[in-house]
């Protein structure tokens, strides 16, 4: 009988929190919310994994309630399996242990006991036939365990009763900081791709993709591309810091051949993009002084550039034009894991970004799928119009999978982005906005 391993996820549940490590090894909180169970929580989170993988994933889960392996597939389901291969058919696999805490908080369908019994008797069959034992000894347990350092730092007056040594839990803030941080800090195996996109200008495309890319790299260590994937006049390298050399896009494709040689260097993309001395990120510019005629890029060129940009980096975001027609703008949402879709408080930006989104999703099915996974952010650029601001944000809930209102900020209107230069509460409103976007990568 062949067994089907599939990729493994672990959740370690400490009271109402958890300590999740997803297939590619890394860690991160899982929080409850409200009344939420946090096993239910733990679910939601493998399932998200499995949807990511695109496959189902075994999930271990140890802690107050045992140790227990479930099998969660990309909808959620779930299925209970055995904690050994050989384990005996008459006895319980679970140790005793009650698994109705996991499988209570969704509907799923277990196999019974019998069940069980009947799927592994032919495998015990195989192992007795072949002169091996039919119980084996239990595996030997792991003296080590995943560490992370999941505890926020205390701020505000926290901070300073915690510089005294006297401990001090952190707040629903700091904690919900805390798991930001560490989603955007997520190193994947392999580039990820975020599409800012919008079928009309002025409505924050360039200011988004700054911001996102400084949050990743600041809190990731860096290796993000900002690209200006814009054949009309794109002006991210207006509002970015320039590098030690003029170049663009133009100038990156002609060599792209050397840079995807065995023996290029990873400093030889320095040439190519201008660093962001103080974000991290690189930007990628076009030549907003050429006409599109001088500069369009075809889909088999943008899939050599984006082969070199997957050499280099760990995360392209892409800053798209208006020309939705064009085969670098559909190219770009072919080759994304992720759509943001920024727009103002206007009828007319938002109207813009909800009929892209119904484009998108009568194009094909994976621009449909995106197209409901997408983060639209709602960006004020004027001092009033919170309540405009909610109002769109509500039309946009409940047909994307996210919406975050981003507040207005002086430093965003004009002139160089620079997230230092931001206020407080501007900072954390993007940080939950890439946070929320890394949830779909």
């Amino acid at each position: 009988m062949t067994t089907v391993a599939h990729p493994r996820t672990y959740a370690t549940v400490t009271g109402p929190t958890a300590t999740f490590i997803a297939t590619d090894g890394h860690t991160e909180p899982v929080t409850a919310t409200g009344d939420e169970d946090i096993r239910h929580a733990v679910i939601r989170r493998a399932s998200d994994e499995a949807r990511r993988t695109g496959t189902p994933v075994e999930l271990v889960t140890s802690g107050d309630r045992g140790r227990h392996h479930l099998l969660v597939d990309p909808a959620g389901d779930l299925t209970r399996l055995p904690t050994t291969n050989n384990a005996d058919p008459n006895s319980a696999d679970d140790g005793g242990l009650d698994l109705g805490p996991y499988l209570d908080v969704h509907d799923a369908t277990v196999p019974s006991r019998g069940e069980e019994v009947r799927q592994r008797a032919p495998q015990a069959a195989e192992q007795r036939a072949d002169g091996a034992s039919a119980a084996e000894a239990p595996a030997r347990p792991t003296f080590l365990t995943p560490t992370a350092d999941t505890t926020p730092g205390a701020t505000g007056w926290r901070g300073v009763v915690a510089a005294l040594d006297i401990t001090v839990r952190p707040s629903a803030a700091e904690v919900r900081r805390a798991a930001q941080q560490a989603l955007v800090a997520r190193q994947w195996a392999g580039c990820r791709t975020i599409a800012v996109v919008n079928g009309k200008g002025g409505v924050g495309k360039t200011m988004t993709t700054a911001m996102l890319a400084a949050v990743y790299a600041r809190e990731g260590g860096g290796n993000v591309l900002a690209w200006d994937n814009n054949d009309t006049r794109g002006t991210l390298g207006w509002r970015t810091e320039q590098g030690l050399y003029d170049t663009t896009l133009r100038d990156l494709l002609p060599s792209a051949e050397g840079l995807l040689a065995p023996g290029a260097g990873v400093s030889e993309i320095s040439r190519f993009v201008h660093h962001q001395n103080a974000d991290r990120y690189d930007v990628l510019r076009s030549n907003p002084e050429l006409l599109a005629t001088d500069q369009r890029i075809n889909a088999a060129e943008l899939d050599v550039l984006m082969q070199v940009a997957a050499r280099f980096y760990r995360m392209v975001i892409f800053d798209s034009g208006n020309d939705k027609s064009a085969q670098r703008w559909l190219r770009m949402i072919d080759s994304s894991y992720q759509l943001v879709i920024p727009t103002l408080t206007t009828a007319e930006s938002a109207e813009s970004a909800a009929l892209l989104l119904d484009a998108l999703r009568g194009r094909d099915e994976r621009s449909a799928a995106l197209a409901d996974r997408a983060v639209v952010l709602v960006s004020q650029s004027e001092p009033t119009g919170t309540a405009a601001a909610r109002r769109i944000a509500d039309g946009f809930a409940g047909h994307v999978r996210a919406v975050h209102i981003i507040p207005f900020d002086p430093a965003l209107k004009a002139g160089p982005l620079r997230f230092d230069t931001l206020r407080p509460r501007t900072r954390d409103a993007w940080l939950a906005a890439a946070a929320s976007a890394a949830e779909g990568l």
